[in-house]
């Protein structure tokens, strides 16, 4: 279990949203996709996003819990599954879209790859060790930086970075 790093990268509704409209863009030219596997929880935004930018209407989800404290990534327990028919759509050439809000050590991106080996796999970030397990993504950020999602956030007051802050 690896502690929460030391650089904070909050991202707000409205820039994620940016974030994920500029994912879509980029995933439109290597489309056109029959379906979407998101990744839960936090692919869930950014597949409503995409799905509604490139007119996908067929969203299936997997669920793999890693980080069970919000702060330490421990060990990947796979809760649900893909249906075998979006399994099977991807293994008869139809084109699939694997999207998570997020790559960060690349645990989650190789056991949902294994799953889904012919798919597209997008995140909106991605972190080094994570990166070459992405096809495409918009935005990377260091391995020691912290993605605060705006779900996961209230509003509260944020020392000045003289002071000490990390950001």
């Amino acid at each position: 279990m690896s502690p929460v790093p030391p650089k904070a990268f909050p991202v707000s509704w409205d820039q994620f949203h940016r974030d994920a409209r500029a994912l879509a863009w980029r995933l439109a030219e290597s489309g056109p996709f029959e379906g979407i596997v998101c990744i839960t929880r936090g692919g869930l935004v950014p597949a409503a996003i995409i799905a509604r930018e490139l007119e996908i209407r067929l969203i299936e989800t997997v669920c793999v819990a890693s980080y069970h404290d919000y702060q330490n990534q421990g060990q990947l327990v796979v809760l649900k599954d893909i249906a075998e028919k979006v399994r099977s759509l991807g293994e008869g050439g139809g084109k699939v879209l694997v999207i998570d809000d997020l790559t960060d050590t690349g645990k989650t991106a190789r056991v949902v790859r294994e799953m889904m080996p012919n798919a597209h796999f997008a995140t909106v970030y991605a972190k080094p060790a994570g990166r070459p397990l992405v096809d495409t993504f918009v935005t990377e950020v260091s391995q020691d930086t912290w993605i605060y999602f705006p779900w996961d956030m209230g509003l509260t007051f944020q020392p000045p970075i003289r002071d000490g802050a990390q950001g």
